[in-house]
């Protein structure tokens, strides 16, 4: 990919995801601030950035809004965030498990569940990707900060 193919802006439009609370708007700031970091992200047709990309709800579906930051339009791409729902559930019951686990837990448990969290992250960072697949280019590393973007954007199971 060539040196200007990234997000240079990243923007979330609030009004469509569910309400949060200030420990999930902390995680949403945190998850941009790293995929802003370092990434690479290339629409397809695309011939040069940087981009300003702007992430919404609508349905079920996740969509990312892609522009130059110059202005120029780069359409949107959007998919489903349905098959996603059972890698999140899963990735945040694994989480409180690894957070419960560094209270009372050996380091060998403690390993073994960060094994396990580290696993359905890849699931889910490689979802990403695929569900993409058609309208970007993005390296692994990218599709991982994405995935935690996803997982930040979603409401937690109670």
């Amino acid at each position: 990919m060539e040196d200007d193919h990234y997000i240079a802006e990243l923007h979330i439009d609030s009004d469509s995801l569910p309400v949060t609370s200030p420990e999930m708007e902390h995680e949403r700031r945190v998850a941009i601030f790293d995929l802003l970091e370092e990434n690479e992200f290339k629409p397809k047709d695309s011939p040069s950035g940087p981009y300003a990309v702007t992430i919404f709800l609508n349905d079920d579906r996740l969509v990312l809004k892609i522009m130059r930051t110059n202005g120029a339009d780069r359409g949107e791409c959007s998919f489903s965030i349905k098959p996603f729902r059972r890698v999140v559930k899963d990735y945040f019951m694994i989480c409180e498990a690894y957070h419960d686990a560094i209270r009372t837990s050996t380091s060998a448990q403690i390993e073994a569940i960060d094994m396990g969290r580290r696993g359905l992250h890849n699931e889910g960072s490689r979802m990403f990707s695929d569900a993409l697949r058609n309208s970007l280019e993005i390296d692994f590393n990218t599709s991982r900060r994405f995935f935690t973007l996803l997982c930040a954007l979603h409401r937690r199971p109670k």
